[in-house]
C-alpha cells in the first residue's frame, strides 16, 4: 500500500453520507478495521461492503467526526470499482477500499479491507505536533469517556488536554474546547 502504512493508521472513514473517526489496521501487507456495533458505519459497511479513508489534518474535523454527523455537503460521490463511494470535500488524501466482514459479535466487526484506488489531492507537509496528535488519542477515549463515565478514561482525556495545551496550535485548542463540550454534562 501507498498512503496507508505499518502500524494503525489513523484516518477518518466515510461510508454513504456518514464519516467518523477509525484506525486502520495495517500489518503483513493486510489491512483491517474494528468497528463497533450499531453504529452508522458499521451498518453502511456490512450494507454497502465499502469505506473510504480520507487523510485529514484538520483536528477540529476529527472531534466532530467522532460526536456529530456531517452535512451531505461535506462528502463527494467518486466512482469506484464498478460502484459510487463517498469522500470527504476537503480530504487531502484517501484510498477506497473494498470492506469485507470476517467476524462479528455483539459488540464489534472485524473487518478486512482490500485496496480499490488511492488519490493524494494535495500535497502538504506537517510536522509532528504532538498536540495534534493529543487530540486524536483524547477523542479516542472521550467516545468511550462519554457512553461509560469511566474516571480513568477522563484521566486519559485530562492528560492529553495537558498536551494540547502545552503544544497545540490554534485548531488543535479549537479541537480540545469542542471535544470538552461534547463529554460535559
Amino acid at each position: 500500500m501507498g498512503l496507508i502504512k505499518g502500524g494503525i493508521n489513523e484516518v477518518i472513514a466515510t461510508t454513504a453520507f456518514n464519516a467518523a473517526p477509525i484506525g486502520i489496521h495495517y500489518r503483513d501487507k493486510t489491512a483491517s478495521m474494528i468497528i463497533f456495533s450499531g453504529s452508522h458505519t458499521a451498518k453502511n459497511v456490512e450494507r454497502d461492503g465499502w469505506v473510504v479513508a480520507n487523510l485529514v489534518h484538520d483536528p477540529v474535523l476529527y472531534v466532530r467526526t467522532a460526536f456529530e454527523d456531517l452535512p451531505r455537503d461535506a462528502f463527494v460521490e467518486e466512482p469506484v470499482a464498478g460502484r459510487t463511494m463517498y469522500r470527504l470535500s476537503g480530504a487531502g488524501a484517501w484510498v477506497a477500499f473494498t470492506a469485507t466482514v470476517e467476524r462479528k459479535t455483539n459488540d464489534a466487526m472485524m473487518v478486512r479491507l482490500t485496496q480499490e484506488k488511492e488519490i493524494i489531492e494535495e500535497v502538504a507537509v506537517y510536522p509532528v505536533n504532538r498536540g495534534f496528535n493529543s487530540i486524536i488519542d483524547a477523542t479516542v477515549h472521550a467516545t468511550r469517556y462519554r457512553a461509560t463515565r469511566d474516571p480513568v478514561l477522563k484521566g486519559w482525556i485530562d492528560y492529553h488536554a495537558g498536551i494540547v495545551r502545552k503544544c497545540g496550535g490554534k485548531k488543535e485548542l479549537e479541537a480540545l474546547e469542542l471535544l470538552m463540550g461534547y463529554i460535559s454534562g
